[in-house]
């Protein structure tokens, strides 16, 4: 199957038919903009959804459904009347051809192409890692996460386990995050509901190489953010390299080995195989290097975008620039095809932020104001919920939060009688 019209190279096609291959943050972006300008847009992803991960920990702890995180690419296309939506896997880019071949056999030409596609755990080379430890990265993941987190607790409070010690490798955002809330899930929800297991029989501890946490942070708010961990029972080993994963520990590079029934890899990320196996130049990380435009020099039709992309000032790969790189590329594209110049991506940076746990965040923002606590809590929470896709995925998050830390709550007396 064959969709789009090719045109010859000289010509500029009056609606251009741009392929984009990735449903996350960039490729989101970059169809939005470039369907608003009149563009023909064929949306690929190996997914009928998109996710949002930022909240994929959420997932994993429980607290929310993956419906709550995710919203059908289908619905997001039927609010433009020139975006179709494939879904299938990058197969292989036939860059002179103009062409996209995907995993279940089809082939695309297109005028021009946006490159979203992500990226994926990279386990670093750590022997073990790969086999024994959980990542994060999509909803399969949190799922997978969640199931073998409640496996565990429920062989615990049989007798059939001695123990659910967690630990929690990378203490970026997401590992911090993912560490606060298995914490406090630990004092405050296991009690209830697995009052069989003793407190000595759960631990979360987090594991990072340097002696701090949120190392993009000021140290003002990374000290923030770890006193709030230990407030909540975390066991910090910070200026900890790993060494390997075993199938029940985390060895660290000094010998000392970790109990672990669960291990979850927050640490590093590198681009999918598909990418790499497509011969595009790539830099650290196996990302993709790109021009000031986001493009590939000797293919300005071809865009890379989010996560996957290396410009020549790299960017941190968070949502915020995945999303004005989106845009980038779409508004680009529009200009190259109506005959117009285009120009470098200049990245407007907001700010960043991460949630520690209940009433608990830290928030930096570019001018260099810093806030933690309610106040931080309170703002990432909302502005998180304004860029999920959908009403009701929005209405139920935030139902779910408020719910979960300060709805109604049974003591443990209370269960007892």
């Amino acid at each position: 199957m064959v969709e789009g019209t090719r045109q010859k190279r000289h010509e500029r096609p009056a609606r251009p038919h741009v392929v984009v291959v990735g449903g996350g943050f960039a490729g989101l972006s970059a169809t939005r903009e470039l369907a608003r300008g009149g563009a023909r847009v064929t949306l690929v992803d190996h997914h009928p959804y998109t996710t949002f991960q930022p909240l994929l920990y959420q997932v994993a702890t429980a607290a929310m459904a993956a419906g709550d995180v995710t919203y059908p690419l289908r619905a997001f296309a039927a609010k433009y009347p020139r975006v179709r939506v494939h879904a299938a896997g990058l197969g292989k880019l036939l860059l002179d051809q103009k062409q996209v071949e995907l995993t279940d056999g089809a082939v695309l030409d297109y005028d021009y192409l946006v490159l979203g596609t992500g990226v994926t755990t990279n386990w670093l080379g750590i022997e073990g890692a790969e086999k024994n430890a959980l990542p994060m990265y999509s909803v399969r993941d949190a799922e997978t996460l969640r199931s073998r987190l409640q496996r565990c607790l429920e062989e615990t409070a049989m007798g059939k386990r001695p123990s659910t010690h967690v630990v929690v490798v990378g203490g970026g955002a997401t590992g911090v995050e993912i560490s606060g809330t298995m914490a406090e899930l630990r004092a405050r929800t296991i009690p209830l509901t697995h009052p069989e297991i003793r407190p000595d029989q759960t631990s979360v501890t987090l594991v990072e190489r340097f002696d701090y946490v949120l190392a993009p942070y000021k140290p003002s708010l990374r000290d923030a953010a770890a006193r709030a961990l230990r407030k909540r029972g975390v066991r910090l080993r910070l200026g900890a390299t790993v060494a390997s994963v075993e199938p029940d520990a985390v060895v660290l590079a000094d010998g000392t080995r970790l109990h672990s029934d669960v291990t979850v890899w927050a640490l590093g990320v590198t681009a999918p195989k598909e990418v790499a196996d497509c011969g595009l130049p790539q830099g650290k990380g196996g990302r993709v290097t790109v021009t000031e435009t986001l493009n590939l020099g000797e293919h300005p039709e071809v865009y890379v975008v989010g996560d996957l992309a290396l410009p020549p000032e790299p960017l941190p790969q968070l949502a915020q620039p995945s999303i004005q790189m989106g845009e980038h590329a779409g508004r680009q594209i529009l200009a190259a095809a109506r005959g117009r110049a285009t120009v470098p991506f200049r990245y407007k940076d907001p700010g960043i932020m991460a949630i520690v746990g209940r009433a608990q965040a830290v928030v930096q923002l570019s001018n260099g104001f810093t806030f933690r606590g309610l106040p931080a809590w309170l703002a990432w929470i909302f502005l998180h919920v304004a860029y999920l896709l959908g009403g009701r995925n929005r209405a139920s998050v935030l139902v779910n939060f408020f719910w979960r830390y300060f709805g109604p709550r049974r003591s443990r007396a209370s269960v007892a009688e």
